[in-house]
């Protein structure tokens, strides 16, 4: 008894602590955005990113503008175009960007022995500096070109219309009596400190994942937070693992950016990491081996990226693997099945709150035999409690007699003792799948529901939801049976409803929306499990009824 009122408290109080760490979290962010963003205009006074960047070259199709630098032909600037920033807004979804406290980029390049890129960035040139899909094209090349000791390089970014996808070429002509040996290499660069982005707080998201991950033919997938790498290296253990194909990526809850490598049979890639110290910029890339091109001949590298949001129905056929960057965690066998069976019903009704009422009323339906199990062996339980406070009168100072008199009473009254919790351990899996289902679908960002719900990857902005979750996690514990008689312990599960509605404030209104309408099927199953019980003489001990006992 002890035990478990320690365990309830100390459960309260991390729960407690959890709230006002995250209070006092957003007073620190808005002190420092403050202060932070006095700085950047300050920077950006003084900061010439002409030595660095170099001109500016824009690809621009209907889905992605693409910002290029001509002083490596790298992407410093990446827009959705069909993704809004805000909702409500029409300002295009910022991905990649380079502002003077906090980069986000793709670069690539040619490194190894004759590697251009090996020592210092080359400049390209352009016929023009801004490429647009025409009406009626199916894509857009950008072409960046230079030549260099008789050799000529030339790279292309080409974007296909309605796609994320951005298509990476070099075309290597050497026209020198040598052969050369080089290597393609690309790679994402990110500012460790998330706080120092004007729109950090994208990042802010409850139980959101901001960090990088990897593939390759021996591990599907494998991932690290932007700090994970700066500690791999310092401790001079950074990634470096060899594969056929393979990605790496840099993922931003609901979007990600990510190369992906050559996969043309009996290229071999390299997998790396690297890190500047902590607080600054974090690297993950992807290289190939390097390549001998004989004299006077050509040689073509090729690469690809996608720069978008997790769709992973077309992510999985970009890559192998890359719809994986939707993480599910440990629990995706279930959850891969369960956005499916969400998907399907979106494609009869056309709206995702409705979706997500549907889905969690058939989950917990299927569930309806084991909850009622579950409900049932805490009722026989119940009924045995007289007989097995006689047992401990009888048989208290000999404990190893109590456990054996006790199971001889389980077996002839036919009551397993696991029995209420074992249709739980059951469920929860799929509770918590269901859970990172809705976190992870980027089809829920800025999705209507209805009434003041207009997007349910935020938070209600009335909290009219969290509040009716927790009403309704109230009458929960009013009805459900409980073994709980110390003061205090009961004390502590009656605040936990205004606990988890103070929590719930902070969730996406979607996942609310879940479990508003979880607890309300909760409520209706108790109902008729209770009246079903009643007519088997299996009275269910609740803490009204409990009440009226000691009266």
């Amino acid at each position: 008894m002890e035990q478990q009122r320690n365990i309830l408290f100390i459960l309260f109080l991390t729960l407690s602590l959890l709230i006002y760490w995250g209070w006092e979290r957003d007073k620190i962010n808005d002190a420092q955005q403050a202060e932070l963003q006095a700085q950047r205009i300050e920077q950006m006074a003084t900061v010439d990113t002409t030595e660095t960047v170099g001109k500016l070259i824009t690809v621009e199709s209907d889905t992605l503008r693409l910002t290029l630098s001509s002083v490596g032909g790298d992407i410093i600037d990446a827009k959705l175009l069909q993704v809004k920033q805000e909702l409500g807004k029409d300002d295009p979804f910022h991905l990649l960007m380079s502002e003077p406290l906090f980069v986000y980029q793709a670069q690539s390049g040619l490194i190894g022995a004759n590697g251009p890129d090996a020592k210092a960035r080359p400049t390209y040139t352009t016929t023009t500096d801004n490429f647009v899909i025409a009406e009626g094209a199916d894509e857009v090349s950008a072409v960046l070109s230079f030549e260099q000791n008789g050799v000529k390089y030339t790279k292309t970014y080409t974007l296909k219309r309605g796609s994320y996808v951005v298509d990476v070429k070099y075309d290597v002509d050497n026209q020198t009596d040598q052969a050369l040996s080089m290597a393609f290499y690309g790679q994402l660069k990110q500012t460790v400190d998330a706080s120092l982005q004007s729109n950090s707080g994208l990042f802010m998201v409850a139980g959101a994942y901001r960090g990088t991950a990897y593939s390759t033919q021996d591990t599907r997938y494998e991932k690290h937070t932007l700090d994970d790498l700066v500690d791999l290296a310092n401790e001079k253990s950074s990634i470096n693992v060899a594969t056929a194909g393979g990605w790496v990526a840099m993922i931003q809850h609901y979007f990600v950016s990510a190369w992906i490598g050559d996969t043309t049979e009996g290229v071999k890639n390299v997998i790396y990491s690297n890190s500047a110290s902590k607080g600054e910029q974090a690297i993950i890339g992807i290289r190939s081996e390097p390549t001998t091109i004989a004299a006077h001949s050509t040689h073509e590298f090729k690469s690809s990226m996608w720069i978008g949001p997790k769709s992973q129905d077309v992510m999985e056929t970009v890559a192998p693997n890359l719809d994986l960057t939707v993480d599910y965690g440990w629990l995706w066998f279930i959850s891969i099945p369960l956005f499916k069976i969400l998907e399907f019903i979106h494609g009869f009704i056309g709206n995702w709150g409705f979706s997500i009422i549907i889905l969690t009323l058939v989950v917990r339906g299927v569930l309806f035999p084991l909850t009622k199990a579950q409900y049932t062996s805490m009722a026989k339980m119940r009924l045995l409690t007289p007989k097995m406070q006689e047992l401990r009168e009888r048989y208290g100072d000999d404990r190893q007699k109590l456990g054996q008199e006790t199971m001889r009473l389980y077996k002839t009254e036919k009551v397993n003792p696991l029995g209420g919790c074992f249709p739980l351990l059951i469920q929860m899996p799929i509770f918590i799948a269901l859970y990172w289902t809705l976190m992870e679908s980027t089809e829920l960002r800025h999705a209507p529901f209805m009434l003041w719900i207009t997007d349910l990857s935020v938070h209600d902005p009335y909290f009219v939801t969290p509040i009716l979750y927790g009403i309704s996690m109230f009458f929960i514990q009013k009805m459900s049976p409980t073994p709980v008689t110390d003061p205090m312990q009961r004390k502590v599960i009656m605040a936990m409803p205004v606990v988890f509605t103070f929590m719930f404030c902070t969730f996406p209104a979607g996942l609310t929306v879940y479990w508003l309408v979880s607890n309300c099927f909760t409520i209706f199953q108790q109902i008729i499990i209770y009246k079903s019980l009643e007519k088997k003489g299996l009275h269910v001990r609740t803490p009204k009824n409990q009440d009226k006992e000691k009266v």
